[in-house]
């Protein structure tokens, strides 16, 4: 089949998280769940919060990315996970 490209957002509890071991510990599972992680953007949000925006390339026919989802969320300092936009790729 085809390959999708994911956007997923991930909020950490605080500005007081460390965002560097949130996004590798992140970017691991989603290696582990078969993505591919191409960039990782850090976006304020307000009050000195950012969020980790990771863009991976996975199989379609891996069907949904509510698997990986979960486990990030579970990691410690990571509030909330949401897919914000998925695109099959061209080519």
């Amino acid at each position: 089949m085809a390959t999708v490209i994911v956007t997923m957002k991930i909020m950490p509890s605080s500005p007081d998280e460390d965002l560097e071991s949130i996004k590798s510990a992140a970017a691991g599972l989603i290696t582990e769940f078969g993505g591919a992680v191409g960039k990782v953007d850090v976006v304020p949000i307000a009050f000195g919060l950012k969020a980790l925006v990771f863009m991976f390339a996975m199989d379609e026919n891996k069907g949904g990315t509510e698997d990986v989802e979960k486990k990030i969320s579970a990691l410690a300092g990571v509030n909330s996970v949401q897919v914000t936009d998925v695109r099959r790729a061209v080519g």
